[in-house]
């Protein structure tokens, strides 16, 4: 049963004034972006991301932007313009390929071998990649790049800013390994200790130890060993392919020491298949029309009608 008062109130509010409220709240909403309707892109750290300095002049602030895919990994160094985002260095998980790691493509030790392969082809790009040598050898210590005497005089190394997206960036997470393979690498990213594998939340403190380990794929080995005494079977469905190629989790570390080795001897190594000799312009046209079907000509299909009916006539 409806109270007096409410009836009342009811019978007070009319449709007009419900209308015009409503017309004035639709006059005042604002669309947000495409990209941020779609749950794409954070504006509120996008905007901090690309803001460059105004008092320098042609002064481009970069972004090593880091995603995941479901079997790959893409590190990109990017800065923003007017026109719109321009990639200056790329470098994904599937090329690890060449440089030995054929398994794990997007587990954290993947992510590191992708950061560093990225941070040695800028800095060979800028020609800076001896100046900056990085950490040779990774020892899970936490190290930010310096400035060094380059041509004579002091240089500052080159800086990039780390960009996740929409990633969680919770303590031990990947995103951070592709970070740290980038700062060994050379490049200055400005970060702390208190997110990578190893850090301890009362104590303030980063065990070196246990990084090191997550960046030779050590917790892979610890899980395969582990697998391997409690269920043979699906430790072979799972790591069937380290099987066949006859890897196993005691080679694991070797594995990806000779990848870093490899990286900084050539971060722009190519596949066997694709150093053959390149093919000229015209031998792409004369391939590209081996497979282009030739338009035909009139009389080719009054002969070709003629000799549908003639079919016909037969059958019938």
């Amino acid at each position: 049963m409806v109270s007096p008062t409410l009836e009342l109130a009811l019978s007070k509010t009319s449709p007009r004034r419900e209308e015009s409220s409503l017309c004035k709240m639709l006059r005042r909403y604002q669309t947000k972006y495409k990209r941020r309707r779609a749950g794409k892109t954070d504006y509120y750290a996008r905007k901090r991301l690309i803001t460059q300095a105004k008092n320098k002049y042609n002064a481009p602030k970069y972004r090593l932007v880091v995603r995941f895919t479901n079997k790959d990994i893409v590190c990109q160094i990017v800065t923003s313009e007017i026109t719109g985002d321009k990639v200056f260095c790329a470098a994904y998980a599937h090329e690890l390929k060449r440089y030995g790691v054929k398994h794990g493509l997007t587990n954290w030790a993947a992510a590191y071998c992708v950061g560093l392969l990225i941070a040695r082809r800028a800095l060979s790009k800028l020609e800076l990649a001896d100046t900056f040598t990085g950490v040779e050898e990774a020892d899970g210590e936490y190290k930010l790049t310096e400035a060094a005497e380059h041509d004579g005089e002091d240089r500052r190394p080159f800086k990039c800013f780390l960009d996740v997206g929409l990633a969680r960036t919770s303590t031990g997470a990947k995103v951070f390994g592709a970070m740290k393979g980038a700062s060994d690498g050379g490049i200055l990213i400005p970060h702390s200790e208190n997110r990578f594998p190893g850090y301890d939340i009362e104590t303030k403190e980063l065990d070196a130890e246990t990084l090191r380990k997550y960046i030779f794929g050590g917790h892979v080995a610890e899980y395969m060993e582990t697998l391997a005494d409690d269920d043979e079977e699906r430790y072979k469905s799972q790591f069937q392919g380290y099987i066949d190629d006859e890897i196993e989790a005691d080679g694991l570390e070797e594995m990806y020491q000779e990848a870093h080795k490899a990286i900084r001897e050539d971060p722009f190594l190519k596949d066997e298949e694709e150093e053959g000799e390149k093919k000229s312009k015209d031998e792409w046209k004369a391939e590209s029309k081996k497979h282009k079907q030739s338009k035909m000509s009139y009389e080719e299909k009054q002969e070709r009608v003629k000799a549908k009916i003639e079919k016909v006539k037969e059958s019938m």
